[in-house]
């Protein structure tokens, strides 16, 4: 392999020079490895030759064998097109060419037998193929069996590279293959029998039969993912060995007065499993790492809470960092209402905190006086200094920055144990890779006495029931949140705006309050608007999807959301989640026009057949992707995955991490000589990444 990683690909057969340039220029094709590399996006099947007279309803590609009868050129100027009339003995179909006509005109010959490859489409009872792949019936390149395609760009195709040009110089390479010495240890490529390397890389480009292709895409798939979790598995055991944490021995007043006089309802099984969890770590002595995923509105700030005070009894003080000030806010308030009578100091402090009380607290947190501090950004400012911080809480931690967290770290000379929180739920092979680096605890249960929110999908058409079933909950005497995609109008979409609705919800419900909030508002302003509701002087928030997260209002009882099929199903369920929150039956309406597409439609029955977030994010990967993961990510491991998919190919990131482990497990260091292959690759992929071990 190494040979061919040296080879520059402007030497093989077919490319030269000025090919080459463009490869790499729109592909990123440099060498022959990289050739290799360019796995097909999918394949045809060559192996059956179609009747033109069988043709019907919307045809896949075909190939068909049969004569041209006749040529035509019609049309003038850029209008200027070649149609073929092609028969097969059985029908006959046009075949049309918009460029290169003379060309054509030249090379193909009527009464000569081909074979034609392409779409079938039919206009006006006739049928025709656009550009079709010609070749000679008696031509020893005629392409049989499966076939891939390849990805390519728009310049490519105009300047003659396409998929069936980048296939034939790709060919060439194949016979290399065979000489291509196996990186991973024998024992492993035996024991999951896996097809080896160079048979791989030959059977992808070029594969026999459906067997074939699905065994070499296994193997690639798995090495894929297998160099991946070693990498994140490696630097998590070496930073679990290497970063000291402090020891909480003990359990002491603080957790247990609030345990036995203030906790506002008894905790579920998961969050006592999630607690142990916690318990356990901190008290290794090495520092915890932790990822805490759980619904919205599972506990997972009481949770915290008890997370601290166990940081408190053990002569440490805490600290919990919010994206937003309303959320570092509404953070701040819950923790007050419920540790304050025992004596917990808590403050809050945010970019809009007054100089005055902003010194007080300072004083305060070196001194050891204040015991929990609540904040946005601003916590992780340079003149925030604590007298021996030891848990740091993160909320929402995908909206920070990983060197905006790792500051944090500098805040003790003995780091913090770090747990950060999310209501987004992600799926278990996200977590593995993402997050891999990181234990992971889930929440799976809601508190006794809420009841599931229940989601409905309504039309345009069905407006009016929709704001009267709206006004029989008003009346009830609880309040309502009314969502759009846009602020201000815009004639480029046809979609509801904030602005337009807030004064049709005005008109709709002249005897009720309305308030609203949106992303271009000041945050004093947003604030006070956030407040009339929250306070329940405002019955009703017409809002954009700035209340996602953080906003927790009880007596909220219904969910409008325009034109739902704007919004990605994570962001549903995120915003699904401001209501359910108190004792009340609540609803979610997901409202959007009758005229939608099948994908949007199952998008948005996902939604209304479940509140589980994990299955909603599940569904929402398979439908979506896993997304750019390029980058850096929570490990700092750069991702670039080229034929293995994290939204379809679970379990075999489970293989990949189980083995992973295995190998780790016998060889730490990755040092024994049947690893020596491992080591190559692994330097290769990942020498360049930045050392993230001590960044959780």
């Amino acid at each position: 392999m190494d040979r061919l990683r040296s080879t520059d690909i402007k030497y093989i057969k077919g490319v030269g020079p000025k090919r080459a340039e463009l490869l790499e220029k729109q592909l990123g094709i440099k060498t022959c490895a990289d050739l290799l590399r360019h796995y097909p996006a999918h394949y045809v099947d060559r192996s059956s030759i179609y009747r033109i007279a069988d043709f019907s309803g919307d045809m896949p590609s075909v190939q068909v064998k049969g004569r041209f009868v006749s040529f035509a050129v019609q049309g003038e100027g850029a209008k200027t097109r070649l149609i073929g009339l092609f028969s097969d003995g059985t029908k006959a179909m046009e075949v049309v060419w918009f460029n290169r006509i003379k060309t054509i005109r030249d090379t193909y010959l009527p009464g000569t037998t081909y074979i034609l490859f392409g779409k079938p489409t039919e206009f006006n009872g006739r049928w025709s193929m656009v550009h079709p792949e010609i070749d000679r019936a008696d031509s020893p390149n005629v392409s049989v069996g499966l076939r891939g395609v390849y990805p390519l760009t728009e310049t490519l195709r105009n300047r003659g590279i396409t998929s069936r040009t980048l296939h034939s110089i790709i060919t060439t390479l194949l016979p290399r293959c065979e000489a291509i010495r196996d990186p991973l240890p024998q024992s492993l490529v035996a024991q999951l029998h896996l097809m080896p390397l160079g048979q791989a890389l030959r059977c992808i480009h070029s594969p026999a039969n459906n067997d074939e292709l699905q065994r070499a895409r296994l193997r690639l798939k798995f090495e894929e993912l297998f160099y991946l979790q070693l990498n994140i598995l490696r630097y998590c055991r070496e930073r679990s060995q290497s970063v000291p944490g402090f020891r909480f021995a003990r359990i002491g007043h603080y957790f247990n007065t609030f345990y036995k006089e203030c906790l506002p309802f008894e905790l579920t099984g998961a969050q006592k499993r999630v607690i142990k969890e916690i318990r356990q770590d901190v008290g290794t002595g090495r520092q915890m790492n932790r990822l805490l995923q759980g619904d919205v509105g599972s506990g997972k700030t009481l949770v915290a809470l008890l997370c601290m005070l166990m940081a408190l009894d053990n002569g440490t003080q805490a600290c919990l960092m919010a994206p937003t000030e309303i959320l570092a806010t509404q953070h701040f308030e819950t923790l007050s209402s419920l540790a304050s009578s025992i004596g917990v100091n808590i403050k809050l402090l945010t970019g809009s905190t007054p100089k005055k009380e902003r010194d007080l607290i300072h004083t305060a947190l070196l001194d050891g006086s204040l015991h929990i501090l609540v904040g946005t950004h601003a916590v992780i400012e340079d003149t925030v200094r604590f007298k021996n911080l030891g848990f740091v809480v993160i909320d929402e931690q995908h909206r920070f920055g990983v060197a905006q967290r790792a500051r944090l770290w500098k805040k003790n000379s003995i780091p913090p144990h770090i747990l950060v929180m999310t209501a987004t739920p992600i799926p278990r092979t996200l977590a593995m890779t993402v997050y891999g680096d990181l234990d992971v605890s889930v929440i799976d249960e809601l508190p006794p006495g809420r009841k599931p929110v229940q989601t409905l999908l309504r039309y345009d058409d069905t407006r009016m029931e929709v704001y009267q079933s709206i006004g029989r909950q008003l009346k009830l005497g609880r309040q309502a949140y009314i969502v759009y995609p846009l602020i201000s109008e815009n004639e480029k979409v046809d979609l509801r705006s904030l602005e337009e609705g807030y004064d049709i919800i005005r008109q709709v419900f002249p005897s009720y309050s309305v308030a609203y909030v949106h992303g271009r508002m000041k945050p004093a302003e947003k604030d006070a608007q956030m407040t009339l509701f929250a306070g329940g002087k405002a019955q009703i928030l017409v809002a954009t999807t700035v209340i996602e997260v953080g906003v927790n209002v009880p007596n909220a009882s219904v969910m409008l959301i325009e034109n739902a099929e704007r919004f990605g199903l994570s962001q549903l369920h995120q915003l699904r989640g401001r209501v359910g929150r108190g004792a009340d039956q609540s609803f979610c309406v997901l409202m959007t026009k009758r005229k939608i597409s099948s994908d949007t439609r199952k998008r948005l029955e996902v939604m209304t057949s479940t509140t589980d977030g994990f299955v909603v994010a599940e569904a929402d990967l398979k439908m979506r992707g896993p997304g750019d993961l390029e980058g850096t990510l929570q490990s700092g491991m750069a991702v670039d995955l080229r034929i293995a998919s994290l939204a379809t190919d679970g379990q075999i990131v489970q293989l990949a991490r189980d083995s992973a482990n295995r190998i780790l497990d016998t060889s730490p260091a990755l040092d024994s000589p049947e690893l020596a292959g491992v080591r190559r690759e692994m330097a290769l992929m990942f020498d360049k990444s930045v050392d993230w071990r001590r960044i959780s």
